[in-house]
This record gives structure tokens, sequence and C-alpha cells, in this order.
């Protein structure tokens, strides 16, 4: 798998910069979530490596929170002023920021979604991401598989990233909850399910606090909660905190999205069971290309055969693995980890 998943992502890098325009004509902008997050200082650091390769211009724009959509706006029109030949983008409120996205493209900008789609998907030129739905579903197969005939009695927590439900938190939860074996509501939106097992649904911010109290809130519910599902590594670090407060840390089963160097190392140590591993760099090195490519002759990006996005890959990473659960081991994922 490993193999494959490098081999789709890398198929579509092969010359990127073989049309490179005019270095004094072209610049772009990566906006991002946060600043802090280590997937997204990855991000930042593929993107400011690829555009130093190309002759590009880099600027950089974050939000101080995850959830901070004012800020991601104020960034898009500044690189609207600015003449920015495109920009990449993870937004924080997938359709809101949709008006912003649509006055940069018809300014002539070429826009690139990275790892969140936008709502509707097309209103950005192309979408660069982890198929996020497989994700979620690669755990929550692997979590079904590891409980076996228990996973009919399990107590779930959904530890997800925000009430605005942007799409990468919905595709993982809802990934998740199929891969589990759990019928899904509205495919779009998370929360709506019916399932006994679903103990509830509290949000995290993406951040390590957030997991605690999302994960201190949820036990209050029912304190026999024994699987968690959690929208990122730092959510599932603060929910292993808050189990480990009651002394039910080797009790529970959680899982994760991410497969950055410190959630993979929380793989050998016990404190998450397994985490599907994305490529941020990857992502980022690709959209700088992109706009490179679109700069010197107005080439568009294409999508993965069969998808609406151009899928760069994902991979399940554990030292447990499951029959039937394709996956790689914590030593390979170390090999491709960030942060």
């Amino acid at each position: 798998m490993k193999k494959l998943l490098i081999g789709t992502a890398l198929a579509a890098i092969t010359s990127a910069g073989s049309a490179m325009a005019d270095s004094h004509a072209v610049s772009a902008c990566l906006i991002t979530k946060t600043d802090t997050n280590p997937f997204f200082v990855k991000m930042r650091e593929g993107a400011e490596a690829a555009a130093a390769k190309a002759g590009i211009t880099l600027r950089s724009y974050a939000g101080k929170v995850d959830g901070d959509h004012e800020t991601q706006v104020a960034a898009i029109e500044t690189c609207i002023l600015d003449g920015a030949s495109g920009i990449l983008l993870t937004a924080s409120d997938t359709s809101s920021i949709v008006g912003a996205v649509t006055q940069a493209r018809d300014a002539g900008l070429l826009v690139i979604a990275l790892d969140t789609p936008l709502d509707p998907i097309d209103a950005a030129n192309a979408t660069f991401a982890t198929d996020n739905f497989l994700a979620g579903e690669l755990i929550g197969q692997w979590a079904a598989a590891q409980l076996g005939d228990d996973a009919a009695n399990a107590k779930i927590a959904m530890l997800d990233l925000a009430v605005s439900q942007p799409t990468v938190g919905v595709l993982r939860d809802q990934g998740f909850l199929k891969g589990f074996g759990i019928d899904l509501g509205d495919p779009n939106k998370w929360g709506d399910e019916d399932d006994a097992r679903i103990v509830g649904n509290d949000v995290t911010a993406g951040n390590e606090e957030g997991g605690r109290k999302a994960m201190e809130n949820l036990l209050a519910v029912d304190p026999g909660i024994n699987v968690v599902y959690t929208i990122n590594e730092p959510a599932a670090a603060g929910a292993y905190e808050a189990l480990r407060s009651i002394g039910r840390e080797d009790e529970v089963l959680i899982v994760s999205v991410d497969g950055g160097c410190p959630g993979v190392q929380n793989i050998a140590d016990g404190v998450i069971g397994a985490t599907s591993q994305q490529y941020p760099l990857r992502m980022a090195a690709l959209g700088i290309d992109a706009i490179a490519s679109f700069a010197a002759d107005g080439t568009l990006p294409e999508n993965t055969p069969g998808k609406d996005f151009f899928d760069t890959g994902v991979a399940l990473v554990t030292d447990k693995p499951a029959d039937g659960v394709e996956s790689i081991s914590v030593a390979e994922g170390t090999e491709l980890c960030w942060g």
C-alpha cells in the first residue's frame, strides 16, 4: 500500500517545474487554519521548499485558532490586492469562505483547497487532499476488527472538530462510522445517527485541551466508553489524558487521523491504537507546482480518476494489524511521518 499511496501522488508531480513562469510575475499565498498545528507547519515547509525551487514568491497566512474564519477571509482579500497568481487554502469554515474564494477566482487567481474540501467542492479550482472518508473508514474497520464480537456492544465517543462541521471533520467522522459498521444518517453531516452505540459527539478545535474537555464531557454522559474516535492526534492525546486521570487509559481504544511523528510515537507508546497517515508536505508541494503551471500557460490541475479531487494518499499505521484491513507498521509510519 505504501508504494501505491506514494506512486499515485508523485505521478502528478513528475515535472511540474518544467513550465515555470517568470519568477518576477509569479507569487502565491498559503492560508492555513493555524500556524501552530504540526500538520500546517509541515504544509508550510512543503510550500516554501517548492516555491523556492520554482522561483515563486510565497506569502503565508494563518488563523489565530482553528475556526478563525475572518482572518482567512482577510488573507484572501490581501492576496487579491497583492496580485498573487494563486492561493493554497485550508479553510476553517468550508461554506462561508466560498464568497471570498469566488472573488479570488473572478480576479483571475487559481484557488486550490488543501486537505479540506470546500462546500461545494467545486468552489475551488481544485482540491489536493487525503481521501478523508477513507482515512476514517480505515480506523473504523480496524477498531471493529480489534473488538471482534464485542463491537456489537461498543460505547463510542466521537471527538469531532467544530460545530460548523467543516468538510474534513464530517468526512472523517462518517468514514469511521461506516468502517465500524454503523448506519449513517445524512452523510454530509455528523450527529444524526441513531445507533445506540454512539454515546455522543463533542468538539475539540483539533487541539489537546479541546480533546481533554470533550472526553470529560462524554465520560460524564457514560463513564463506560470503550472506543474513542478523534479528529486528529492532538485531540487524541487530550482524550488519553482525560482517561488517564480516572485510571481508564488501558481500557479504551483510541483511533485518530494525521500520521504526524508525535502521533506515530503515541501508537508505539500505547496512547493511540491506530491512525490514518496523511501527507501535508506533498499536498503543499503539489499545490505550488500547480500554481506555477497555471501562471505559465493557464494549465489547470486534474483530479485523480474517479474522484472529485486529487488524492495525495493515506495509510493506516498500527503495530496491531487486523485481518482484512491494509496497514503499515509504526516503523514504516515513522519513515513517512511529519512534525
